[in-house]
């Protein structure tokens, strides 16, 4: 604190020497004619005249008010007459006003600095620099805008794009294994006992259509069943033990083979075989497992902390090493009710297609989940819009002729080089997008010139 309220001292210090230098340079008095000519000159100088134009601080410090005022020690400021004031000129007030542009009219004029510091008629600032007029229906500097000239602005390079309404997808990358579609897989057993006669697919990994016999099969308990529906019985008894409609016609056409032809019930590939020629079977076992591979799950992996921008539905791109440039869509089916604690994991089930059966059971695949995708329009505003100090977020709003207003802004999701802005901003303002941080420290500086011109500042 000690050494801040040091330096301001100087600078304090300097701008009142400032002040004062130009107060006699501009006079042209060099010290020792000024020293030995102010008796004459307060002995001839006129009465002052004319209306009050502004008050100042009794120091000379540039500290200036439209209203009388008092310093912070309770002295009051001093009035300036229209005859004082060195920059007052009433033949310049009055062309000023006569010509002004039709049908605007001139408010106040404004310092060229940027200080808080106006007046109601033209006047120059103690380095000669013209007061800037601000017409009726300007916007008028509230404090939060900051002037940038016109040639910095382009010589940085700054860039603006408006605020508009776009779809935020967010990409979310995990990690996954290709797996069979378990809605897909069908087993083949029999429902009595029964003896295997002949294999006709005799191999794992076989493909197989639906109807392709499997197998020859003897069943002590399917020859019974034939020989009541001859005498009368009902079929429904064969419909019981599994037998296929084609092996009941014959039946019926008075037929009574003595073993049957076992159909493949699905088409697919046989990922288990357990059975072997002359086997004995039981009631209920496993003969075949036929997993149908023209579609396919994938499970994903998802960081705990993207999991809420996941939901069934959302598109997927999956990509296996062995076809890295022949990526499969999909999408998300299910999200799974636990987590794993050991990755801090979800599981998420992804089912797409397989063409030309590329993708292999067991594959690692590479995901990227297209979250967002199916959500409705966001107002947002380009990612390198925003300046982010860590506590708050702020876009720099470009108000035209080289005006920016720095605002505070609440932000939402982020994906596709922009962020959702929640609060802030409205659609159709300019944001800056480049040399952002230019204007910032501008704004900064403006920030600390306000603080220290300010009366009272400087203790």
């Amino acid at each position: 604190m000690s050494s801040t309220r040091g330096v301001l001292l100087i600078l304090a210090a300097i701008l009142a020497a400032g002040v004062g230098g130009y107060g006699l340079g501009y006079h042209g008095l060099g010290t020792s004619e000024f020293m030995t000519t102010t008796g004459a000159a307060q002995t001839n100088a006129p009465a002052s005249s004319g209306p009050v134009i502004y008050y100042r601080d009794p120091d000379d410090k540039p500290f200036y008010s439209l209203e009388p005022k008092q310093t912070p020690d309770g002295r009051p400021y001093r009035a300036v007459l229209a005859s004082e004031d060195i920059s007052f000129d009433t033949n310049t007030a009055k062309s000023a006003t006569l010509d002004q542009p039709p049908g605007r009219r001139i408010i106040y004029y404004r310092n060229p600095m940027g200080l808080p510091d106006t007046s109601p008629v033209p006047k120059k600032d103690w380095m000669g620099m013209d007061y800037i007029p601000v017409y009726e229906g300007e916007e008028q500097d509230d404090g939060k805008t900051v002037k940038v000239s016109l040639d910095k602005v382009q010589r940085s390079g700054v860039r603006t794009e408006a605020v508009e309404a776009r779809v935020i997808v967010r990409p979310v990358r995990a990690v996954g294994t290709v797996m069979h579609d378990e809605s897909r897989l069908t087993i083949v057993a029999m429902r009595s006992d029964a003896y295997i006669e002949e294999l006709f697919v005799n191999k794992t990994g076989q493909h197989v259509h639906v109807g392709d016999p499997l197998f020859r099969v003897f069943s002590p308990d399917i020859v019974s069943a034939q020989v009541d529906l001859r005498n009368g019985g009902a079929e429904q008894r064969l419909r019981n033990l599994g037998v296929p409609e084609s092996h009941i016609r014959e039946v019926r056409a008075g037929k009574n083979p003595m073993s049957l032809v076992w159909p493949a019930p699905a088409t697919g590939d046989v990922i288990e075989k357990r059975v072997i020629n002359g086997q004995r079977v039981k009631a209920g076992d496993e003969l075949y497992r036929i997993a149908d591979h023209t579609h396919l799950w994938v499970i994903a992996d998802v960081a705990e902390s993207d999991l809420s921008a996941i939901k069934l539905g959302t598109r997927a791109t999956v990509t296996v090493r062995a076809y890295a440039a022949q990526p499969v869509e999909g999408e998300v089916t299910f999200i799974y009710p636990e987590l794993r604690a050991e990755t801090r994991t979800a599981r998420v089930r992804i089912e797409l297609p397989n063409p030309n059966d590329r993708l292999k059971i067991d594959m690692y695949a590479d995901i990227v989940l297209q979250a967002g995708a199916d959500e409705q329009p966001a107002i947002t505003v380009p990612a390198s819009a925003v300046i982010d100090s860590g506590t708050r977020q702020i876009v720099l709003i470009a108000k035209g002729e080289g005006r920016f207003e720095p605002r505070a802004v609440k932000l939402g999701r982020r994906g596709g080089g922009y962020v959702e802005v929640l609060d802030g901003v409205n659609k159709g303002e300019e944001v800056v997008t480049a040399a952002t941080f230019l204007i910032d420290a501008e704004s900064n500086l403006k920030a600390a010139l306000q603080a220290f011109t300010q009366p009272g500042a400087v203790k």
